[in-house]
């Protein structure tokens, strides 16, 4: 699923920069320039695997392995369907959280291992852009964990639709006695039962971009500044995992996102009187229909994710690197706080 994400990622990217820019995109190779990416990844396989000879041989072969490992084991505890639940871990937020820091170090391996002084720059702005990051990033997922009260993935996907085990009550108002499990749709999702969630959810959408390395915040590969970034030096299969794993975390945080915040596998369609949008396109945990709509739901909320990430790249300038640091330390951490600070007290006057 991943790698047939990367291959869809990167013809939407071009398409979608192609329109907005007013041009066509490829469209010499295979139809409409479907076959183009095959032919990229054809040729970067025949490539020649240069290794710079002033470089760290270890670290610069080894990076690449490091950053691709620690994205793709995120996605082992990610619910795809109420019946696919990946690893099913009890703190699955906590694991993919842990493991997605170890990138940092992979990179920083990249960049001093290539002994070259674009790349080491590029990896140090990287490296203090994904750590500084991931405090708003951070607390914009703790209001998800303060609302639902649990670490595991799969059970918050449950609270947000009409799968949920116990009633869960519009807005978190008992005395209205409204039962929205009943009712399903983005009603019952997260950014609806709790307010302040859509504002965390601007923060933690804001905070992905930086930690993907994405335009505005992709000072690490600036082109103009930085030859490459990080990944100057390296060329073949080990520039492809690079490559495939900017597109992998990208996929990663808009599932993550669509899990949190907008009703995870879930469908947006409520159940109306006796038109019962929400059981028709919901299907029943354990069958096939159920596990097929979960899935198509799940993509088709990160999916969205995606292409608003490659709308924004294509739109807005690089930040400076005092813009990018002022964002995160002086607007989205206070910011972060602030909603923390409220779920917490939402929390305590719902129950």
């Amino acid at each position: 699923m991943t790698l047939a994400s990367v291959v869809v990622g990167v013809y939407l990217e071009r398409k979608v920069s192609a329109f907005i820019q007013d041009r066509l995109g490829p469209m010499e190779v295979g139809k409409w320039g479907l076959l183009q990416l095959v032919a990229d990844l054809l040729k970067l396989v025949q490539k020649e695997d240069i290794v710079p000879a002033a470089a760290d041989g270890k670290l610069f072969l080894f990076a690449p392995f490091v950053i691709f490992t620690s994205i793709f084991a995120g996605f082992a505890v990610m619910p795809l369907s109420p019946s696919l639940e990946g690893s099913q871990a009890h703190v699955g937020v906590f694991f993919l959280m842990t493991i997605l820091s170890v990138d940092v170090i992979g990179i920083l391996m990249a960049g001093w291992g290539s002994n070259n002084k674009y790349a080491l720059f590029g990896a140090m702005r990287s490296v203090a852009q994904i750590v500084s990051y991931e405090i708003p990033l951070g607390l914009s997922i703790l209001c998800v964990i303060m609302t639902t009260q649990t670490l595991n993935l799969q059970t918050i996907s449950y609270m947000q639709g009409i799968h949920a085990d116990a009633p869960v009550y519009l807005f978190g108002i008992k005395d209205w006695g409204i039962d929205i499990s009943q009712v399903g749709g983005f009603l019952s999702w997260n950014i609806v039962q709790n307010p302040f969630l859509l504002l965390a959810y601007v923060v933690f959408f804001i905070t992905t971009l930086a930690e993907c390395n994405r335009a505005p915040f992709d000072l690490p590969e600036g082109e103009s500044e930085l030859v490459g970034g990080f990944h100057t030096e390296y060329t073949g299969f080990r520039w492809a995992l690079l490559f495939l794993s900017e597109y992998a975390i990208m996929l990663l945080v808009s599932l993550l996102g669509a899990v949190l915040f907008l009703g995870s596998w879930n469908t947006p369609l409520p159940n109306i009187g006796n038109l019962r949008l929400a059981d028709w396109t919901s299907g029943v945990p354990g069958t096939i229909w159920g596990t097929v709509c979960g899935i198509f739901w799940l993509l088709f909320k990160a999916l969205a994710a995606i292409l608003v990430q490659m709308w924004v790249r294509w739109t807005l300038p690089r930040l400076r690197v005092d813009q990018l640091m002022f964002l995160c330390w002086k607007v989205l951490t206070p910011v972060a706080l602030i909603l923390f600070l409220c779920c917490g007290i939402w929390r305590l006057l719902m129950v």
